[in-house]
């Protein structure tokens, strides 16, 4: 008999539900999108974010099982994100969870946000199982982990200051381009050369798998600044709606050179990692994960050294409840239960270190 998890996520600005049937089969999936409300200021407000989710969460949740064509008597277990990610909107999420399982005597876990990225891959590639090597790129995470089984994680590296996305953002509103910075850059870079302004790499010893962005980020902004153009943003109290007068060409160069300079850092750091792993997997998840240019990228070199490359659908690497439905899945059969005393937590770490 097919077993039906409700998958509910609000760890940053988007409110999302979905059902999936055993782990690997989206009933339905529903996302509600914050993007026109934070664009104004450049990113993401965490006490905007939470307020618009307390109002969209059950609309939400009722669409998912809408489109699936279940009731809640039919759903088997509800999977909700616990962490990590804004504290205000990670409550929203988990105390509607919570209140649903309590009230319907539904089996309710805690998903961990990043566990959840990781299985979007399996929700994406029917074939991919254990082990593999995973680099989660997003907003607010660059993480790469070595999960060797359902529930068993080892963190390999990770930023040391800037998330891969994070940087995308802010170098984005430093040259006025707009929120969300991913989109924006790739937009540009589309139309630029990268070869015309080659930024620094930051890339560690041999012995580490560790990222690091704001040096990029500063080389982008001492680099505009250096032309003589007038450029504000990064550092700013306040934002400025209107786009920066700087020359075209220079900034699709500027955001050619800089995407550049971040999928080379990826790709080589995490082609190091999964070539030491004997299963020579390589998944990609997170927001990031939907840059073409990594993608592309990722994808060639990885053929060219031996290596297996997982990416799912852009849909499922920007945030989604799917994902956290089907990490929730193994959870539930193994007869995990949250009390109703669990808590959200910013900062939960997934897997050892």
């Amino acid at each position: 008999m097919a077993h039906l998890t409700l998958g509910i996520e609000t760890s940053c600005d988007e409110t999302a539900a979905a059902v999936v049937e055993d782990a690997r089969r989206i009933r339905s999936s529903v996302v509600a999108s914050q993007d026109l409300l934070h664009a104004p200021y450049g990113g993401v407000v965490p006490e905007l974010a939470s307020r618009r989710h307390v109002e969209t969460v059950w609309p939400v949740v009722r669409e998912a099982l809408t489109r699936a064509a279940v009731t809640l008597d039919e759903i088997d277990g509800i999977a909700v994100t616990a962490g990590p990610g804004l504290i205000g909107s990670l409550l929203v999420g988990l105390c509607f969870g919570k209140a649903l399982a309590f009230a319907r005597n539904i089996p309710l876990v805690g998903v961990n946000h990043l566990e959840g990225h990781l299985y979007a891959a399996m929700l994406h590639h029917e074939g991919l199982s254990f082990p593999f090597t995973g680099l989660v790129a997003s907003g607010g995470h660059t993480h790469l982990y070595l999960a060797t089984a359902p529930g068993e994680y080892r963190l390999l590296g990770r930023t040391r200051d800037d998330a891969a996305g994070e940087a995308f953002d802010k170098v984005a509103k430093f040259l006025g381009l707009g929120y969300p910075g991913g989109p924006r850059i790739e937009e540009w870079a589309r139309k630029g050369d990268p070869h015309v302004v080659r930024f620094p790499r930051s890339i560690p010893p041999r012995s580490s798998y560790d990222f690091s962005f704001s040096g990029l980020k500063t080389a982008v902004v001492n680099y505009v600044k250096g032309t003589g153009y007038r450029a504000q943003g990064i550092g700013g109290t306040t934002p400025d709606p209107q786009p920066y007068p700087l020359d075209p060409v220079l900034v699709a160069n500027v955001c050619a050179g800089f995407q550049e300079a971040v999928v080379d850092v990826l790709v080589r750091i995490s082609l190091a990692a999964a070539k030491t792993s004997a299963s020579r997997r390589l998944v990609l998840a997170g927001g990031v994960a939907c840059n073409g240019r990594l993608r592309s990228r990722l994808a060639q070199q990885a053929t060219e050294e031996g290596v297996q490359v997982y990416c799912p659908a852009p849909s499922l690497c920007t945030d989604n409840a799917a994902m956290i439905a089907a990490a929730g899945y193994p959870r539930l059969l193994r007869g995990e239960r949250a009390v109703l005393s669990l808590n959200a937590d910013a900062d939960l770490a997934l897997g050892l270190t």
